[in-house]
């Protein structure tokens, strides 16, 4: 069995973006310059948000955080969105989900400049990523395809079942391992809520990928020997015995499931930090456009 190791990867790849950026700075170029609005003060987000201009920092990017409070309304933030749309500064920026429950969050997602997408979630980059197009692939998914290929995990001709089909991650996921090329070329089954048998269908499955949010979901009965696991959930527990108060747990029984395995993701650890490396590299090639 072979840990999927995002925290490592992910540091792989943040080097690569920081000595790309050494040369832009040696050339006199602008360095990437990402973004990131949020609304309100979502513990979780905050966290998140915190930790990529971090990333930012460590690979040299400029970032620029947007706070705006929990009142905020939908033309405010269009507003803001509009003003980063139209600054030649800013190569790629984000709008960190969720958002407070009066702001309409597609109308949100539609007024983000393709261009400077790099979460990848508009229609026009969701669209050119079914078709195969030059785009941004939202980040988790870029992510895990990039795990299975610096790890050289075999997907061509494999059975690839997903559980979940959020737009973010289970519905492209499933677009992208039925792509050609590789990673891709796999036989895709899109399993949701209203699946039935899913035990019958994931212990078929060659390739399993999860993004349910349902903490241990996956059992080692619902995994066959060899299967590669790749858990996309990220779920906070309760947990006393922790200085937080709470543990971070998958959707797969991994003590369990790790048995099975011929690779698997651990979480922490597995998917997550390869996100934050994504949506650099993203910035990084949203850079690289402008530029031409």
């Amino acid at each position: 069995m072979i840990i999927l190791d995002g925290k490592k990867v992910s540091n792989d790849i943040k080097n690569e973006i920081a000595a790309e950026v050494q040369k832009m700075k040696a050339k006199g170029e602008k360095v990437p310059h990402l973004a990131a609005i949020i609304v309100g003060n979502d513990g979780a987000s905050l966290t998140y948000v915190g930790s990529k201009v971090k990333a930012c920092e460590r690979v040299g990017f400029k970032s620029t955080l947007v706070k705006m409070s929990n009142t905020t309304s939908d033309v405010e933030l269009l507003d803001k969105i509009q003003e980063l749309n139209e600054n030649p500064e800013i190569d790629g920026f984000i709008v960190q989900l969720p958002l407070p429950p009066q702001i309409n969050e597609q109308k949100v997602l539609l007024a983000v400049d393709p261009n400077k997408d790099v979460d990848g979630f508009h229609p026009t980059n969701f669209g050119k990523m079914a078709l195969d197009m030059s785009t941004f692939i939202p980040a988790t998914p870029f992510g895990i395809l990039e795990l299975l290929d610096r790890y050289g995990v075999e997907t061509k001709g494999k059975h690839t079942v997903v559980i979940g089909r959020s737009h973010i991650v289970g519905r492209p996921m499933s677009i992208l391992m039925g792509r050609k090329g590789f990673p891709g070329n796999s036989t895709v089954t899109l399993t949701h809520s209203h699946t039935k048998n899913i035990t019958q269908i994931t212990s078929q499955a060659d390739i399993i990928i999860s993004a349910l949010g349902v903490p241990d979901f996956l059992k080692a009965e619902m995994v066959k020997d060899d299967a590669v696991i790749i858990d996309v959930g990220i779920t906070r527990v309760p947990d006393e015995t922790k200085p937080r108060g709470y543990k971070i747990v998958g959707d797969v029984d991994f003590a369990n499931v790790c048995k099975k395995a011929s690779y698997i993701t651990p979480v922490p650890g597995g998917v997550g930090p390869m996100t934050i490396a994504m949506l650099l590299k993203n910035t990084l090639l949203a850079r690289e456009r402008h530029m031409l």
